[in-house]
């Protein structure tokens, strides 16, 4: 089984396209500003991962005792996983944090280090969602299961009324879902689908990595902490918890407006699987402007 082919009209909308990257060169240009990282960039990065892993070190080597100290621990490892999510592997996963592939692709690895899979995060963001943003059955951002509605063109159910409610809740659970059962689930539809090929890599090599990743995580971030804090097993639980509740809020609050809002549109292919307007377009047409 592979993916519906859904194409985008390439002489439409050729002019616009040609302003838009004209435009989009000279503003670089003509302030100064690389493509990729800058001193910002670095500082970014640095910033964020001692956020998560300083605090980490704090509790593991004995500097932070105290239940609520160790608490208080977790809650700056929440904002600095949404930190590194949404401004450090985000970039290097697209590509665009260096110009050396292989340096994106070390920090793109980050993500395995906070209980994620960078492989199976490009093929849901990189392959799906920017590729086929907004379009049902195709951009997974906006396909979270029924009992979230996040496209006019999906069936609407009497629960739906009450999602403005209970969605945050989901939210906070968002990054749970990813550490636990969601990425098994895509690796079993991304290999029926032909999808795994895109990211170079064999389906062996993709199991054993979404694996192996999966165990370090869980040995350093739960199996140590337990092991070597002076405090009950329940509290760094919590603890656990706490920092994903944190993260999948941000990272929701974040990343949900940028697509899912009344002023972004959800278009549909003809029955020829061709959509209305040229990719360029499509992006923009999809996506909020703030």
């Amino acid at each position: 089984m592979t993916l519906p082919t859904v194409t985008f009209p390439k002489t439409k909308g050729a002019e616009f396209n040609r302003i838009l990257r004209q435009r989009v060169r000279a503003y670089f240009k003509d302030n100064e500003i690389s493509i990729h990282y800058n001193a910002r960039m670095v500082f970014k990065t640095i910033f964020m991962l001692s956020l998560f892993f300083i605090p980490y070190l704090f509790m593991v080597l004995g500097v932070v005792t105290s239940v609520m100290g160790v608490l208080g621990m977790w809650v700056l490892m929440g904002f600095g996983m949404a930190g590194i999510g949404l401004s450090v592997m985000h970039d290097a996963n697209h590509g665009a944090y260096s110009k050396n592939k292989s340096t994106n692709l070390i920090i793109g690895y980050v993500l395995n280090m906070l209980g994620g899979n960078a492989a199976n995060w490009r093929i849901q963001h990189n392959v799906l969602h920017h590729s086929y943003t907004n379009i049902d059955d195709m951009d997974e951002d906006i396909a979270p299961g029924k009992i979230l509605r996040m496209s006019p063109n999906q069936e609407k159910l009497p629960i739906h009324k009450y999602q403005y409610i209970y969605a945050w809740i989901l939210y906070c659970l968002m990054t749970i879902m990813w550490i636990s059962a969601k990425e098994f689930k895509q690796l079993k539809k991304y290999k029926r689908e032909g999808l795994i090929q895109t990211q170079n890599m064999s389906t062996t090599r993709f199991i054993f990595e979404l694996i192996l990743s999966k165990v370090i995580y869980y040995t350093y971030i739960l199996v140590i902490p337990i092991a070597v804090l002076n405090i009950s097993w329940t509290w760094i639980l919590l603890g656990f918890f706490i920092m994903h509740f944190i993260g999948g809020f941000i990272l929701a609050a974040v990343f949900q407006p940028a697509h899912v809002m009344p002023s972004a549109e959800y278009p549909l292919p003809n029955d020829e699987g061709e959509m209305e307007n040229n990719f360029a377009i499509h992006q923009l047409l999809t996506t909020t402007n703030f």
